[in-house]
């Protein structure tokens, strides 16, 4: 007798601090299958209140959050990656601009939200900002 498959609710989530030509951090949602990717900037926020860039880049395959070492000189994204955090993660809301996210990892936790912004000079729609909400009610 086939019993119907349970559904997944918790997701993989990481992030890679990436020491390339200039130092960011590399947050990678999984979903469909693949790592959904954003570089950040700066330090991912651990309070609520400080909002941080995050730039979708290309999807990753799905083992690439275990990834740590060396990217070799002359390939894409040449430098050193290592993992910052890592965890599970809850989707809460999902839309094509907005990810409501509970992430459950060593250093982050709580409810975050990926909004995506456009920069208006450019038409550019892979901008989006990341932050720890100040609601957290939706965490407990």
């Amino acid at each position: 007798m086939n019993r119907p498959r349970k559904k997944k609710t918790e997701f993989i989530y990481v992030i890679q601090k990436h020491l390339a030509s200039h130092l960011h951090y590399d947050l990678r949602l999984e979903e469909d299958g693949v790592l959904k990717s954003w570089a950040l900037p700066k330090e991912p926020p651990e309070t609520p209140g400080p909002k941080r860039l995050a730039v979708e880049v290309e999807d990753h395959p799905l083992g690439y959050e275990n990834f740590e070492g060396t990217i070799a000189e002359g390939e894409y994204g040449a430098g050193k990656v290592e993992i910052w955090d890592k965890g599970t993660y809850q989707l809460l809301t999902a839309s094509d601009n907005l990810k409501e996210v509970l992430i459950k990892g060593q250093k982050l936790h709580g409810v975050y939200t990926l909004v995506r912004i456009r920069n208006r000079e450019k038409g550019q729609k892979n901008l989006w900002l990341f932050f720890k909400n100040k609601n957290q009610e939706k965490a407990g």
